[in-house]
């Protein structure tokens, strides 16, 4: 039993899904990866995959690792499993599923419901949160689903997100991760817990308790990998699979940022800023805190929606010219589009961008907009991209800023992850705008390290999670402010950024009046 040391890690993601094995150092050991479409788009705004591809890519991503390193399978000690978080798969009493996937990107809402009544309905009037509910309740993928395909509602056995089917099919469980539940469910937030019977949830979305799984604490026992997982996977059968967290929660405890004077910061997709936190507090009032990878914690997060998928655009759009380049010289688009983000002066000349190209629920609101003010002659596309880096690290400030102010602790280092922190430049300015050090993680597998550290204390290799944080996690090349860049940027965040939303506002409504989007 010595030589099982390692560990196992499925991180599913929106664009890949991939099968890392760390050693109890956190030192990444091997590594498979299956790409595949993010999603199907059958209406604009929709956002839709198979579910059975994301268990073809596990099952591959798996079958890969093990054909490279077949030593590997017999000293694997468990399993532990995290994934994209808010993915809605609902499946029958067999737990095949009974549609597409609805992605955390769909945008798609059910309009005309009939508001809460009784208490809670007078309770939201009173508070002045009643749109806020009307609009959870558009959002919610189960209204959707019983209103536009009761065929489907109606046979729905269990309503699962991405984690507890991916759970099913390893261990043959309807079973799930505290640490997974975020989306528009009936989850009790801040008790960690299906919500209470009386509770507004219940009435919002009519998903039944029978219809959810049963609930495991991070670091706790979802299940055993069955026989007919292991002949597919290659994963040997009877292997413990142990409950994780989202990408997101594993994240911040895979770059070590376990108290809450640390922010982490994720430049994915979606760009976000968390903080643990002991106590329950909502970031924005009725947006809840979400399920911590540590058991009875919570992380406040404030999200840019589109985040770092606005990187992928500008280089879709605007950056032909690098990628033409590096078909000719064989350097790595990233290297020259580094180049251009190093080349552009700090503030880009006053091009000021607020990165809202998705709009929010209340930060910015379903009116938002993007916006790009400051446009003269002297501007080029380099402008334009070190915009979109600033204006990013601008908005998740103003969500730091508002953390402090909710919970009362001051941030006092930063740690990034996700695609855009293995950009020298992106964590330069970050440090600049920030006006605090920040580091980038010893590994770039923060989320599959996370999950490995929940397996780690779940199966008793370290006492506690400050124990296995501290073994399994350590920092990279920290980058710390240019005093002279962070005055120029203080200039531009308090007396332009900060008031751009608020004065802007009364043109986004008019423009939604007027061609009717956002929706």
């Amino acid at each position: 039993m010595d030589n099982k040391n390692l560990i196992l890690t499925i991180d599913n993601g929106t664009q890949s899904l991939k099968a890392l094995v760390f050693d109890l150092q956190g030192e990444l050991q091997a590594r498979a990866q299956v790409m595949f479409e993010p999603y199907i788009a059958p209406k604009p705004g929709w956002a839709e995959q198979d579910s059975q591809v994301f268990w073809q890519a596990l099952c591959s991503a798996c079958q890969q690792l093990w054909h490279r390193h077949p030593e590997l399978p017999e000293r694997i000690a468990g399993v532990a499993l995290t994934t994209q978080r808010a993915t809605v798969i609902p499946v029958d009493k067999n737990g095949r599923p009974l549609r597409s996937a609805i992605l955390w990107l769909d945008q798609r809402k059910s309009h005309g419901l009939p508001p809460l009544t009784g208490p809670w309905g007078i309770f939201f009037k009173a508070a002045g949160l009643s749109k806020t509910v009307a609009y959870l309740m558009a959002e919610a993928e189960a209204n959707w689903i019983r209103i536009h395909e009761p065929h489907i509602w109606e046979r729905i056995d269990k309503y699962l997100l991405l984690s507890g089917y991916l759970t099913f099919r390893l261990t043959g469980e309807f079973a799930d991760s505290i640490g997974c539940q975020v989306g528009y469910i009936p989850f009790d937030y801040k008790r960690l817990c299906w919500a209470s019977d009386w509770n507004w949830k219940w009435q919002c979305l009519r998903v039944h308790r029978d219809m959810l799984p049963r609930l495991v604490p991070p670091a706790k026992l979802l299940g055993i990998i069955t026989k007919p997982a292991a002949r597919q996977t290659g994963i040997p059968a009877g292997l413990p699979l142990v409950a994780a967290a989202t990408d997101k929660a594993c994240e911040v405890i895979g770059s070590g940022a376990l108290d809450s004077s640390v922010g982490c910061l994720s430049y994915g997709t979606s760009a976000t800023i968390n903080v643990t936190q002991k106590r329950y507090i909502e970031p924005i009032p009725l947006l809840p805190a979400y399920p911590s990878a540590v058991p009875n914690r919570h992380t406040m997060e404030i999200l840019v929606y589109r985040g770092y998928w606005m990187v992928n655009w500008f280089k879709r759009e605007f950056g032909h010219p690098e990628c033409r380049e590096a078909e000719k010289t064989e350097i790595p688009p990233e290297a020259l589009f580094e180049k251009l983000l190093t080349d552009t002066p700090p503030g880009s000349m006053g091009l000021m961008l607020q990165p809202y190209w998705s709009p929010g629920l209340k930060l910015p609101g379903p009116e938002a907009k993007g916006t790009i003010i400051g446009f003269g002659d002297v501007h080029h596309r380099g402008h334009f991209y070190r915009a979109i880096l600033e204006g990013l690290a601008y908005a998740l400030r103003e969500g730091k800023e508002r953390i402090e102010k909710r919970s009362g602790t001051t941030i006092t280092g930063l740690r990034v992850s996700g695609g855009g922190s293995q950009s020298d430049g992106a964590l330069q300015l970050t440090a600049d705008i920030f006006g605090l050090p920040t580091a980038r993680p010893h590994i770039y597998e923060t989320s599959g390290l996370g999950a490995a550290i929940d397996a780690a204390v779940g199966l008793g290799f370290y006492e506690d999670f400050e124990s296995a944080v501290n073994a399994m996690t350590r920092t990279g090349d920290v980058f710390e402010p240019d005093p002279a860049h962070h005055r120029r940027y203080e200039a531009l965040y308090r007396q332009v950024y900060l008031k751009m939303y608020k004065r802007l506002k009364p043109f986004y409504e008019k423009i939604r009046e007027i061609v009717g989007y956002p929706d």
